[in-house]
């Protein structure tokens, strides 16, 4: 099924997720009308080609006029203009920056993905559920209902304040007259000092219940986004709230600065007429100053990174930044007021107060000022994105965290508020081949922390427990490959931590996790696992999306799963002993009965270069002494026929050996990948691939009956083997 038609079939709480992330930059209404087209393009590759950008850019222009045409038929005049609008945006915006429109296009099919897993793996981790907890939208509701209480407070507040005029009288009045008056004036001073106190009384019972709303669940509300953010950042779930804090902060803005001018309003009443005990100049200045405190205060924690720093060119490994390479990184400010539109200007610079050597200083370049601005964003908010920072530095390592710092100043109502902020930690890197290390001491951070500015973590890391980190493994496979891991995939991985075929929820370190290296291996858990992600990214992603990869499975399980099996159901398997490789296994009957298990050496990025897994598994052949080669999957574990489960993979019809014709192709015979694999006896020494050439008789024999002469000359001239000690397999590719 398309993925689009499988998005549209999520439960609400996963639609509500996709509504997020899809604004200008990429309109809803583009990914439903384009849906397949978008689909089969790849955008990933694209973010890293400009010429591969463009030409989509333009491809997707033209889809566009496409169905222009198609919607002007049916005279759909709300559709019409919407894509009309649409077009002229996508070609205004990213005319000059191809790449971009292919990064966020990706970014955005890839949190589809992301999503589709999550809705596909019900079962939870304690992470997740610790952000899922229905204490917390309890809280966001609560939030809410108070800060509209204040705002209603603030309006009543206004409208109890009444003027009052004195009354001055001249001439010459009898004095019973007189008296009355005085009378009637003396009621009215009562009534206005009585209205004094009682709005006194009102403004500080707002700024009382202002300042515990903020200091209390608000400020518990926006650490609870920050927390949600750190674990989103690392594959966890998606983060939302941010708007919901904007509505909060921004009304709880408003109704501070309404109150001041309340303050304000009542000194000069108090001006035009005051009298003795008069409340006004007792009070006023006193809720004045803390008015003013808490405008500051709400100011100064509305300053957040909405989307922390990351590579266009690395969008799931955020917070990674190489040298020389550009990032992006997203500031908002919580309260949106009109009069702060264009006049923000935000300054970024890398905080280097942490290191005292001036080799290990980190500068930034590109454009690191810019002003905030509301009409930048869909939804309104007050914000402004920096997408062309540099770093330039050296002698980066992989455990040494940096922060980038934000500052800016507030002008409004005679108030001036410096402010500032900071990215969660990052790492710096000076080459690509630093990135794996480098995500790791970015999950291992934010994993085990609620500090966002603890620049010093590894002077002493600390233990994470296991079922944590089980969790944000299982999201490294769903954010950055599409789908996440089962129980049964996770409990292997934790024996691979453990060294323990059962496990307790014990603590693990960070050397275990990504120095220490696994026993009898030449490499760490964590290089592993990324070489495994690697590998399903660049080589066997549908397979990997489609569910039919087992992949985390000990030699041990496998023998268990498939000895009960029909012959020729195979599983397949993440090889533990090479790096970013997959192997086959399979099982059949000897003479006698007895059960046979047989796995193929490893294929690893280099030889799937060369050949489509799929096809492989179509193509596979099998020989043994003098028969004829067959392929031996005939079914993917439990009982699923192979070319039922591949079959939509295959790259092409199975080739057919063909003589050289008298045409316009000189000759040639059609090159053919072929992979074989011949079993040998168990009492025979391993063979090396010297020893396998020239080609052995009994092969040739084979090779005669079933290929022409022709072919077995061009294969034989590029033929090679290479031998499986383990699993008794010499596999061969013609």
């Amino acid at each position: 099924m398309a993925q689009w038609n499988q998005v549209q079939q999520l439960e609400i709480k996963f639609l509500e997720q996709v509504d997020q992330f899809y604004d200008d930059n990429f309109p809803m209404e583009i990914r439903h009308l384009l849906a397949q087209w978008i689909e089969n393009q790849d955008w990933e590759a694209a973010s890293n080609n400009e010429t591969m950008a463009t030409i989509l850019l333009q491809n997707l222009l033209i889809q566009l006029d496409e169905q222009l045409g198609r919607v002007s038929k049916e005279k759909n005049l709300l559709l019409i203009h919407n894509l009309k609008r649409i077009r002229k945006v996508l070609q205004g915006k990213f005319h000059g920056n191809p790449m971009h429109v292919a990064v966020v296009i990706s970014n955005c099919l890839r949190e589809e993905r992301r999503i589709l897993a999550a809705a596909n793996m019900p079962v939870q981790g304690p992470l997740e559920k610790s952000l899922q907890s229905s204490s917390v939208s309890e809280r966001q509701r609560n939030v809410e209902h108070k800060v509209a209480a204040i705002k209603n407070s603030v309006q009543v507040s206004g409208q109890m304040q009444m003027l009052r005029k004195a009354h001055y009288y001249q001439g010459d009045k009898n004095s019973v007259l007189m008296n009355q008056e005085l009378l009637t004036l003396q009621e009215m001073l009562n009534s206005l000092d009585f209205k004094r106190k009682e709005a006194l009384s009102k403004m500080t019972q707002i700024v009382n219940e202002t300042d515990l709303l903020m200091s209390g669940i608000l400020m518990e509300e926006l650490q609870d986004w920050r927390r949600r953010q750190q674990i989103a950042c690392i594959g966890g779930p998606l983060h939302s709230g941010l708007d919901q804090l904007q509505n909060c902060f921004t009304l709880l803005a408003e109704s501070l600065f309404q109150l001041r001018r309340q303050l304000e309003k009542l000194e000069e009443q108090s001006t035009k007429m005051t009298y003795d005990g008069d409340p006004i100049p007792v009070q006023r200045t006193h809720l004045l100053e803390r008015v003013t405190f808490l405008i500051y205060k709400l100011f100064k924690n509305s300053f957040v990174v909405e989307r922390q720093p990351c590579m266009p060119t690395h969008p799931q490994r955020p917070m990674v930044l190489k040298t020389l390479i550009q990032f992006t990184v997203k500031l908002r400010l919580l309260i949106k007021l009109p009069e702060l539109n264009y006049q923000v200007k935000v300054k970024a610079s890398i905080d280097n107060s942490n290191f005292l050597s001036s080799s290990r200083r980190f500068v930034l370049c590109g454009t690191h000022v810019k002003a905030m601005s509301i009409e930048e964003t869909s939804n309104g908010s007050l914000s402004v994105e920096f997408r062309h920072l540099v770093s330039l530095g050296c002698h980066m390592v992989t455990e040494e965290l940096h922060s980038i710092t934000f500052e800016t100043q507030i002008c409004l109502y005679g108030l001036t508020i410096d402010l500032e902020t900071s990215s969660l930690p990052v790492v710096m890197i000076s080459n690509v081949s630093q990135l794996p290390n480098a995500w790791a001491s970015i999950i291992w951070y934010n994993v085990s922390t609620n500090d966002s500015q603890n620049l010093v973590f590894f002077n002493n890391p600390p233990l994470v427990t296991l079922s944590q980190l089980l969790e944000v493994m299982s999201w490294q496979f769903s954010s950055y490959v599409g789908r996440g891991l089962n129980s049964d995939q996770l409990s292997m991985l934790a024996e691979k931590l453990t060294v323990q075929s059962t496990y307790n929820d014990g603590h693990l370190t960070w050397a275990k996790f990504c120095k220490e290296h696994l026993p009898g291996k030449s490499f760490t858990f964590w290089t592993w696992l990324e070489a495994i992600l690697d590998l399903i990214k660049k080589h066997i992603l549908p397979l990997w999306i489609d569910g039919y990869i087992m992949g985390f499975v000990s030699k041990e399980k496998e023998r268990l799963l498939l000895k009960d099996k029909m012959p020729g159901t195979f599983l397949l398997r993440f090889s533990e002993s090479h790096l970013g490789g997959i192997t086959f296994t399979w099982v059949d009957h000897s003479e006698n009965g007895e059960v046979r298990f047989h796995s193929v050496e490893p294929y690893n990025k280099g030889r799937l270069s060369a050949l489509p897994f799929a096809d492989i598994l179509r193509d596979y052949k099998v020989i043994m002494a003098e028969n004829i080669p067959e392929n031996p999957l005939k079914y993917l574990y439990p009982d699923i026929p192979k070319d039922k489960a591949f079959g939509k993979h295959y790259s092409s019809q199975p080739c057919e050996v063909s003589r050289p014709t008298e045409r316009g192709d000189k000759g040639y015979v059609p090159s053919v990948f072929i992979p074989i694999s011949t079993i040998r006896n168990d009492s025979t020494e391993p063979q090396s691939p010297s020893d396998l050439l020239p080609m052995s008789p009994s092969v040739y024999a084979v090779l005669r009956e079933n290929l022409s002469p022709t072919t077995i000359e061009t294969s034989h001239r590029g033929y090679s083997a290479v031998v499986d000690t383990e699993s008794n397999l010499v596999d061969f590719f013609f």
